[in-house]
């Protein structure tokens, strides 16, 4: 009888640890879908720079985001965003880019994480074969940017990073083009052990800049990213910056 008991107590304790186990896989699975479904969004500026404006005509694709200059000068740019950041949110520095006469585009990726499609870059560049581009990204945007430049030699002038480094896979050391990083000082997302890792998978002359209290976040326009630090100058300021060095880093691609 007492084994029979003894039994019998194991197989409820059991019982219980598997539905507590089950609970927690159903919450962890809630969590994830909770974040993939709600992503960092455009705050009112970067919904405002969604609008044709300032000799810059905007346009939105299946997959991507269209800002096209009225008189395009120079080369062409392709964007990544960082991951879990909807694509409007960069509006601001697409509209900023075109203003200086660079078509700009930023693609739209499932669930927004460029991970999962690593190479929509490809329907860009077929949708304007006579344009020659560069590519750029935020965060996880920059490291998927530069998987694609390392899987296609030849298919671009040039890639740029924001709070972002290339890994292994990624190395565009060797391609024969143009880099360009910049980080604020006050980013507390990026991983700064696998960012200064990253410099061995980046050319010799890269070029890199530093922005002194900008933080992770307002690379974009989507508001205050979990666990960034806080910046000492206003996103208006960070994004000047951004584009200036863009820019800058673009005419001598030219």
């Amino acid at each position: 009888m007492r084994n029979r008991y003894n039994t019998g107590r194991k197989k409820r304790g059991i019982g219980k640890f598997l539905l507590v186990l089950l609970a927690l896989i159903v919450i962890g699975c809630g969590f994830v879908a909770w974040k993939l479904f709600t992503p960092y969004g455009p705050q009112e500026m970067a919904q405002k720079a969604m609008e044709t404006a300032d000799q810059v005509t905007v346009s939105e694709q299946e997959n991507w985001i269209d800002f096209m200059p009225d008189k395009p000068e120079g080369i062409s740019v392709i964007f990544y965003p960082g991951g879990l950041v909807k694509p409007e949110s960069y509006a601001l520095l697409a509209h900023e880019l075109a203003e200086a006469g660079h078509h700009t585009i930023i693609a739209k990726m499932p669930v927004n994480l460029a991970v999962l499609k690593q190479n929509l870059a490809d329907d860009i560049r077929n949708a304007y074969p006579d344009e020659s581009f560069v590519m750029g990204g935020h965060s996880l945007g920059g490291s998927m940017a530069a998987r694609y430049a390392a899987s296609h030699p030849g298919a671009l002038q040039g890639i740029f990073f924001l709070a972002s480094y290339p890994d292994q896979k990624g190395s565009v050391k060797s391609l024969g083009i143009q880099a360009l990083s910049i980080l604020g000082t006050n980013d507390e997302v990026v991983n700064a052990t696998k960012y200064q890792n990253g410099r061995v998978y980046l050319p010799e002359d890269t070029v890199y800049y530093t922005i002194e209290g900008g933080n992770h976040s307002q690379f974009g326009d989507y508001g205050h990213q979990s666990g960034d630090g806080e910046p000492e100058i206003t996103g208006e300021e960070q994004l000047s910056q951004t584009v200036k060095a863009v820019t800058e880093w673009l005419e001598g691609i030219q």
